[in-house]
C-alpha cells in the first residue's frame, strides 16, 4: 500500500491516502480488498465507493502503478515493461489530467511502454506516438502516427 500511496499523493497533490479497512464491513468483503481513503482536507477516513469518478480513476491508477513498482523492485526475475490503461481519463479535470500524464511520461522513461486507450481529444494531442484504430465497414484499420 505504501507504493500506491506514494503515487496517489503525487496524483492528488497530497489530498488522498489509501488503507485497507481494519475490520470488514460485511462477510462478503472479507475476501475483497476492502479499502478506505483519507481525505486530508477533512481528516476523515471513508469508503472508496464515495470517491468521484476522477478520484476513483486516480486511486486505481495509483494502485496499478504501485503494484508494478513493488513487483519490479522485489524480483529480479520479473519485468513489467508494458502498462495499458483503458479509458478513465475523461473523468479528470484539466489539472489532474496533466498530473496523470506527467506520471505516465515519467514511467515511460525508455524502460517501459505505456499504452493508453482513450477517446479524450486533449489526451490524444499530448501523446507523441499513437496507434489509431478506426472502425470501417470492412473492419478495423490501424495507422501509426509518430
Amino acid at each position: 500500500m505504501a507504493a500506491a500511496n506514494h503515487r496517489l499523493l503525487v496524483l492528488t497533490e497530497g489530498n488522498f491516502r489509501l488503507r485497507c479497512r481494519e475490520t470488514a464491513k460485511d462477510l462478503r468483503s472479507k475476501a475483497d480488498l476492502d479499502l478506505e481513503v483519507l481525505d486530508v482536507g477533512t481528516g476523515v477516513w471513508r469508503d472508496v465507493s464515495t470517491l468521484s469518478g476522477g478520484e476513483s480513476f486516480m486511486a486505481a491508477l495509483a494502485l496499478a502503478v504501485g503494484l508494478s513498482d513493488v513487483v519490479q523492485n522485489r524480483s529480479s526475475h520479473v519485468r513489467l515493461d508494458m502498462l495499458f490503461i483503458d479509458e478513465g481519463f475523461g473523468s479528470l479535470d484539466e489539472g489532474t489530467l496533466q498530473r496523470a500524464m506527467e506520471l505516465l511520461r515519467r514511467l515511460s522513461d525508455g524502460s517501459r511502454t505505456i499504452g493508453i486507450i482513450s477517446h479524450v481529444a486533449e489526451l490524444r494531442e499530448s501523446i507523441e506516438k499513437k496507434l489509431i484504430v478506426t472502425h470501417t465497414p470492412n473492419g478495423s484499420e490501424i495507422r501509426v502516427e509518430a
